[in-house]
């Protein structure tokens, strides 16, 4: 059963009903369960939509269940014609349950509920899957409730239009309420109950990507201790463990980036019109947007702003400077488990420091990697400062050490960054010295800034997905203005997505010396210059890797987004540590 349920008909005496619905999933799997009934979790796949469409008919009138007396149209000497009502909400404060039933057939006194399944008859002995009979009886026990007799219920399979007739039994009664207090129980823990091991109920679950699985069962495992210790470059730390990819490699919709000073974003229908002086610019179709960046003055109409919070998609605001303002954003996920323990997290010396190193120690040897593979001659002497520096960490004791070590790593890793660069016509290597900021005043470092800050905003709607807030940090302290829990997850992709995107845009002159203004104090992109750079960053941002710790093939903007799920499953203490992306 695929459809939203009833509103619980005694919300004012404050007794929260569990529905139906969320009993079938957690028969099927109490992680699903817990993800949709307590985190409010969605994610639609062909099934779900499947069901949706199954579900059109019975859900479009609701109707209310007549009394079980109801003896309309009965002849004195035949059984009573029976009444068929659809999409019918019933609840009951003395099972606790609630539903919304797709079709009651009901005769006098005893009625039959008929609940409507997208697929085809499982080819099983009973027909039929347990999650289903359990909610069936479900159905038939608040039936009862309402003064029915109720020994049947009705599967009907729409892929096949078949009808199961399952018998509501005593055993099946028993097993139900044994799951409607196992629910209850999980319900009102704050502990995500564990994954299904290698269960092919994963693969048909719209969820899967949103659970990881696989990936949890891998990081829980002994085998993972290295990568948790961010030791070894031996291969996979899931070696031997097939973990399954449950969400697509790239994602589909991409950031519209507007930079056009003086433009308007409005909307028409499903498209977003960018306008200048009521001259279209360009459009752009809803579904194809990931989130929508406005680079300096750029104005959204309020119609626009509407349409893109009700379908998710986040504004992200940054100055002409590029400096990163703030994200407007519909009602995100309301999960306060997920920020409770990020603040608990963050006033935790000990897990604080433990997550502060890891973060440290990915950025430092994704540092040090880019260096050993790129520069020629090798610069031993320089990689074995760093590992000097990197070997430190783990035993770091305070946060002020760690910044201090990472501040000598970073040190030396642009002490040779010049070597990494081609440029086609300007001198970066004589230009660049090492980082400077606000404002850069060489190309390098303007291209570093500005990539740091499209960086950091991809980090910030990451977390916001997640239910996580971006500006209370657990390495970076927090700041007014400053997002630093989005700080503390884009280090560790710092080399691999910003500089190596500037390195590529360097080298194949996608940037020249007419991209940037100087002057004797600072530099800054052109428009040009910003718009060439931001295709060398969302082509790396696209660039599908295989990933080092779970083996399979996703992109770049796909892991930042994993990395930061994982790391609110480490702060609710579903995995024992968070790892950092770290390349070999």
């Amino acid at each position: 059963m695929l459809r939203d349920d009833a509103a619980p008909p005694s919300e004012e005496a404050g007794v929260e009903l569990l529905p139906v619905r969320m009993l079938n999933e957690f028969a099927y799997c109490p992680r699903l369960f817990y993800l949709m009934h307590v985190e409010g979790r969605w994610e639609d796949n062909e099934f779900t939509l499947e069901g949706r469409e199954a579900h059109r008919r019975v859900d479009r009138t609701d109707q209310l269940l007549p009394d079980p007396d109801h003896t309309e149209g009965a002849s004195d000497d035949g059984d009573d014609e029976p009444v068929v009502v659809r999409s019918v909400s019933l609840g009951s404060l003395g099972l606790g349950l609630t539903a919304k039933l797709d079709l009651v057939e009901a005769a006098g006194d005893a009625a039959v509920p008929v609940d409507t399944k997208r697929g085809r008859v499982p080819q099983n002995p009973d027909r039929s899957w347990e999650p289903e009979r359990v909610q069936l009886m479900a159905q038939g026990l608040l039936l009862r409730e309402h003064g029915y007799r109720c020994d049947t219920g009705i599967l009907y399979f729409a892929g096949s239009r078949s009808r199961v007739t399952i018998p509501l039994t005593a055993s099946l009664e028993q097993r139900t309420h044994e799951l409607i207090q196992q629910a209850r129980e999980v319900a009102r823990t704050r502990a995500i109950p564990p994954p299904l091991d290698d269960s092919p109920k994963c693969n048909g679950c719209s969820l899967a990507g949103i659970c990881l699985p696989d990936e949890t069962l891998a990081l829980k495992r002994p085998d993972a201790s290295s990568a948790r210790s961010g030791g070894s470059d031996e291969s996979s730390e899931a070696e031997g463990v097939a973990v399954r990819r449950f969400f697509p490699p790239r994602v589909h919709a991409m950031p519209l980036y507007i930079q056009e000073q003086g433009a308007r974003v409005g909307k028409r229908g499903e498209r977003l019109i960018i306008s200048k002086e009521n001259v279209v610019l360009s459009e752009a179709r809803l579904k194809d947007i990931s989130q929508v960046v406005l680079m300096g003055n750029v104005s959204v109409t309020a119609q626009c702003l509407h349409l893109l919070c009700e379908s998710g998609i986040p504004v992200v605001h940054l100055s002409t400077g590029h400096w990163f303002y703030g994200t407007t954003t519909g009602i995100t996920l309301r999960n306060a488990y997920d920020r409770a323990a990020q603040y608990a997290a963050a006033g935790d010396p000990v897990r604080a420091l433990t997550l502060a190193k890891a973060i440290v120690l990915g950025k430092g040897l994704n540092q040090r990697t880019l260096l050993g593979r790129n520069v020629r001659p090798r610069p031993v002497l320089t990689l074995k400062e760093m590992s000097m520096y990197l070997s430190r960490v783990p035993s770091a004791a305070t946060r002020d050490e760690l910044l201090g070590l990472e501040g000598a790593t970073a040190a030396k890793y642009f002490s040779r960054f010049a070597e990494l660069l081609r440029p086609r016509d300007f001198e970066a290597e004589l230009d660049f010295e090492g980082r400077n900021r606000r404002p850069p005043t060489d190309p390098v470092n303007a291209l570093l800034s500005f990539g740091y800050a499209v960086l950091v905003k991809e980090c910030t709607v990451a977390l916001l997905a997640e239910g996580l807030d971006p500006w209370w940090g657990i390495y970076h302290q927090p700041r007014h203005g400053r997002p630093a829990l989005a700080l503390d997850l884009m280090e560790e992709f710092r080399p691999l997505i910003v500089d190596s995107s500037v390195i590529s845009a360097i080298n194949t002159g996608m940037v020249t010396g007419k991209s940037f203004q100087r002057t004797a104090a600072a530099c800054a992109l052109t428009p040009q210059g910003r718009k060439n750079y931001l295709r060398a960053y969302e082509g790396r941002m696209d660039e599908l890797v295989t990933h080092p710790v779970f083996e399979y093939r996703c992109s770049w903007r796909t892991v930042v987004r994993l990395q930061a799920r994982l790391l609110a499953r480490w702060l609710r203490g579903d995995i024992p540590d968070y790892v950092p992306i770290r390349t070999r």
